[in-house]
């Protein structure tokens, strides 16, 4: 069975799906060819969405147990891990099905099949009964995204050690669960399962948690989660894992050397990072080069070294973020359709979904101090936040970065309540080219949270009223 289309898309996650919609939209006949069975890739099925779900439910069991009282109200509270399991697994299961309907109403052939490259303008999709579909096109995208970094020593089996698809189907919980890794991914998951009561230990290669992040913010995220009851052993690495009755036995040293000790754990997270995934696709034989650390090879218009093959998202490397792919999946539909689309990768927003949440855009200090760039730093603390305070939820600050002699925003560090959607307005501001005065002389609701980002701009200039 042969088809022929305009473009066919090699992956069905968050950039996949997007550029079949835009190509879609554009008159492009398209096909999207995805493996799994649902679409969303990792980020929807495995990643993104369930573990949010997983973070707000456990922060309500949370707060239920512990944080009512302040507010005068006084109850029991039982944990019904079966229940919020199930809960998840709905959200993902709407979610998945209501992308198949987009799908559908914008006319994007759906082939659930592991697409290969036969040759440019040929793609097979080896479907799940064994059988295979052929299909013709003008051009090809390659949108397969990421997979778990293995680690040396340390094989995953799901069960007890897990990635972070086994962290999100635990029917229990564990007595010590040990993250291997400090960055978004082990934070995260790491606090759902300590709000529900594990025991929860983080090791950690570098001197810091989040490491990608303003050095200021990991300091403070630090020092939040250990008041939660995480605890770090920074500067270590592991260097095996033992499977042992009951649990999971790991031999662990300091990064730069020295006797090793062994920690216990009945269940361990491996969350040292993603890897491209680009396996079984035909690259090679289609002549489509990689990087030194595996990605795939692409120019600015997204275009491989093969004409007419292209590719988006995770499997290029740049920031790992499913929504840098979206951006990626709408440019590249409309560089196929003949439009000059940009994606401005100085305005991309990273956040950690922990309690209270990190948002991040554009340069760190330690960025602008690599850079010899001159700049102005503002900041304020949610501590001396109206709404914050009212919330009783005033953890952490803002803080904004501006070139000393434009103004103009270089970027925006936050650690406190709905950071992740308090973010969007700095992004907003740099992808104008905003000044961090723009931002100050901007009118804000109050009592808001927005308040601590105006108050932030204001302190660039030296003249935060409210602290």
């Amino acid at each position: 069975m042969s088809d022929s289309f305009d473009v066919v898309i090699i992956g069905g996650g968050p950039g996949g799906y997007v550029a079949a919609i835009r190509a879609a939209q554009l008159g492009l006949k398209t096909a999207c060819v995805e493996k799994r069975g649902t679409l969303g890739g990792t980020c929807l099925n495995v990643g993104c969405i369930p573990s949010k779900a997983l973070l707000q439910s456990s922060h309500h069991f949370d707060t239920a147990r512990h944080h009512l009282a302040e507010h005068g109200i006084r109850t029991s509270v039982e944990l019904d891990l079966a229940a919020m399991l199930g809960r998840k697994d709905k959200v993902v299961g709407t979610l998945t099905k209501g992308i198949e309907g987009l799908f559908k109403k914008n006319k994007v052939t759906y082939v659930v099949g592991a697409g290969r490259i036969a040759a440019p303008g040929t793609v097979i999709a080896t479907l799940a009964d064994g059988g295979e579909q052929t299909l013709s096109t003008k051009s090809i995208v390659i949108a397969t995204g990421s997979e778990v970094t293995p680690l040396p020593g340390v094989t995953i089996d799901e069960k007890a050690i897990v990635s972070s698809t086994g962290a999100l189907t635990l029917q229990t919980v564990p007595t010590h669960m040990v993250v291997i890794g400090a960055g978004v991914i082990g934070l995260e998951l790491g606090s759902v399962w300590r709000r529900l009561g594990a025991r929860v230990t983080v090791i950690e290669y570098l001197d810091r948690v989040l490491p990608p992040f303003d050095g200021e913010v990991s300091k403070q995220m630090q020092r939040i989660l250990e008041k939660q009851g995480l605890a770090f052993k920074l500067g270590h690495k592991v260097s095996g894992a033992t499977l042992a009755e009951g649990g999971v036995s790991l031999s662990v040293e300091p990064a730069a050397g020295g006797p090793a000790e062994q920690i216990d754990a009945d269940v361990v997270l491996v969350a040292i990072g993603r890897r491209p995934h680009v396996e079984g696709l035909g690259l090679e034989q289609a002549g489509i080069g990689l990087t030194n650390k595996g990605f795939i090879q692409v120019d600015d218009h997204f275009q491989t070294g093969v004409p007419g093959i292209y590719a988006i998202g995770d499997v290029i490397g740049g920031a790992m973020l499913a929504h840098k792919a979206e951006d990626e999946g709408v440019a590249i539909a409309e560089l196929l359709a003949g439009q000059k689309p940009h994606v401005n990768y100085d305005a991309i927003p990273s956040v950690v979904y922990t309690h209270p949440e990190v948002a991040s855009v554009g340069l760190t200090e330690e960025q602008c101090k690599a850079k010899n760039i001159a700049y102005k730093a503002g900041k304020f603390p949610f501590m001396a936040n109206s709404r914050a305070r009212c919330n009783a939820d005033a953890d952490g600050f803002v803080k904004i970065l501006a070139d000393a002699t434009t103004d103009r925003v270089l970027g925006a560090h936050i650690v406190g309540p709905e950071a992740g959607d308090l973010i969007a307005e700095i992004v907003l501001a740099m992808e104008y080219g905003g000044s961090a005065e723009d931002v100050a002389r901007t009118c804000h609701a109050h009592p808001g949270l927005g308040e601590a980002l105006k108050e932030a701009a204001l302190a660039v200039d030296g003249r935060a009223i409210h602290i």
